[in-house]
């Protein structure tokens, strides 16, 4: 039986894509739980030079432990990551969003 994505998941060829609300210049980075169809995510870094998108980068990777990258979205706060993480490993994140 497959496992069933959360509303800010989407299979797509070769992984998933995930919707994303990033808030930059937070206290650490950490996930920080659903808004609508959205994962919401802290990072420390600020908003400027990339640093935030590559904050957000590694969170996903580490947590996924797959590689993971934004794909649209890079100068708003809306973005749009694509991984090569599976289902089932998106859905041991549950408990941490």
């Amino acid at each position: 039986m497959a496992t069933p994505l959360p509303a800010y998941a989407r299979a797509v060829p070769g992984g998933l894509e995930l919707r994303l609300k990033v808030v930059p210049g937070g206290s650490r980075d950490a996930l920080a739980g659903i808004l609508g169809d959205r994962l919401k995510i802290k990072v420390a870094a600020p908003p400027e030079g990339g640093k935030a998108n590559a904050a957000v980068e590694r969170l996903l990777s580490d947590l996924l432990g797959a590689p993971a990258r934004i794909v649209a979205g890079h100068g708003a706060p809306l973005k749009t990551a694509q991984t090569t993480a599976t289902a089932e490993r998106l859905a041991r994140l549950a408990w941490l969003a």
